[in-house]
Order: structure tokens, then sequence, then C-alpha cells
């Protein structure tokens, strides 16, 4: 079973997670734009969906799914996304596309948060995937500055915009033993709008594709 053809199987196997009747949280990537291809298929089931990025927004609505500003939702029975890095106990690394701030905020909002994706993303300890931070563009150089001191290598992400407008610091280097600590300590710098540490706020059940089917993973408290 490929790759692709794995991120398809948990995709559909995310699908028992949403409530029916109600509104779906959507996150983004190439694991969700397969979740999103199967959503399709129940769509008058479901009230609707919010969708984490504007990319996963315009997905949504090809397939004719009624996409709600998140302001106009009362609540938000389940969140799907991705992600970059997984440990064990569901903390992440996100945003390796650029959405990490409208998917922590969606994230924040839901009752459940369903993590979708293939064994290839499943680690020990994160950081081997440059960590995102989402910039305001004024504040670039004293974010880079203050994330060396932490002992990052930060590299602008070249040619990028967010869909907030704002810039994207990607982190090498970083080894993130204590990933809700270092999670709070980069939000608290000055300028900084969220980084891809999900921690504070972890998924409550890992779908993970393997070769031999999919695994329901729930978090280990």
């Amino acid at each position: 079973m490929s790759q692709d053809e794995q991120k398809a199987l948990v995709a559909r196997e995310a699908l028992k997670h949403v409530v029916e009747d109600a509104v779906v949280g959507v996150g983004s990537g190439s694991t969700v734009n397969h979740f999103i291809d199967a959503l399709a298929a129940i769509k008058g089931r479901i009230e609707g969906a919010v969708a984490a990025s504007e990319a996963s927004a315009e997905r949504l609505k090809k397939h004719g799914v009624r996409v709600f500003d998140l302001n106009a939702v009362d609540e938000l029975p389940v969140y799907v996304d991705g992600a970059d890095e997984i440990t064990e106990h569901l903390h992440m690394v996100k945003g390796g596309g650029g959405a990490l701030t409208r998917e922590k905020i969606a994230a924040a909002v839901a009752k459940k948060f369903v993590c979708i994706c293939d064994a290839s993303k499943l680690v020990g300890v994160l950081g081997r995937f440059p960590l995102p931070v989402e910039v305001i563009p004024m504040a670039r150089s004293h974010v880079g500055r203050e994330l060396r001191k932490l002992g990052a290598h930060p590299q602008l992400r070249e040619n990028y915009k967010t869909d907030n407008g704002n810039l994207i610091l990607d982190c090498h280097g970083l080894t993130i033993l204590d990933p809700p600590a270092l999670e709070a300590e980069l939000n608290n710098i000055a300028g900084v709008v969220t980084n891809g540490i999900f921690a504070r706020r972890p998924a409550d059940v890992l779908l993970l594709a393997t070769p031999q089917g999919v695994q329901a993973r729930p978090r280990k408290l």
C-alpha cells in the first residue's frame, strides 16, 4: 500500500468520527484533502464545515459542502486535521502548509480533535521537522533573535505569506523535550502570532495509517 493510499484509507476512517447534522472542523494538508474528498460523499448528512485554510475552504466548496465562518458556529463537535510530526502522547508539530494559526484556533474550539496521518509522522521526540512560527512582519528580526537564544536556527519561508498576511520562520535544530512548555514560551515572544507545537491542546485520538491498516490510538493521560 502506497503512502497516498494509506492517506486515503485513514481519511475514510475519520468519517466515523463525524457528527451528523452538525458542523465539522476541517484542517489542511495532503491527508486532509483526502478527508475532504471522502466527506463529499456524506455531505447530505452534515450541516457543513469550518475550514482552517483558504485552500481547504475552496476544496470543500468545489464538492458542494457549505463552509461556515467559525464565528457563526456555536460549537464544533469534531475537528479533523493532519500533522507533520506526532508523538505517542499526541503532541504535534504542525504548520508545514502554513495554516497553523487557524488550525490551532479550530482545535481550541473543538470538543474532539482527531488527527489523521500515516506512520511516517510518528516520532519519539518532536523536532526533526522544522518548527513553524507565524510572525507579524515588523517583528521578524526581533523574533529571529529570540528564537536563536533558545537554540533554534530560524529561516524565513521565502516568498510566502500566511492566509493572515504574516510571515513564517521555520526553526531548525530543536529537540522538543517538553512540548507544552516550549509552546507557551514561544507564544510569549512579542510579535509571534503562534507556533506549530500543538501540545497544550493535543489531539484526542490519532488515526494512524500503516501498510496493515488503520490504528486508532487514544491520547495517553
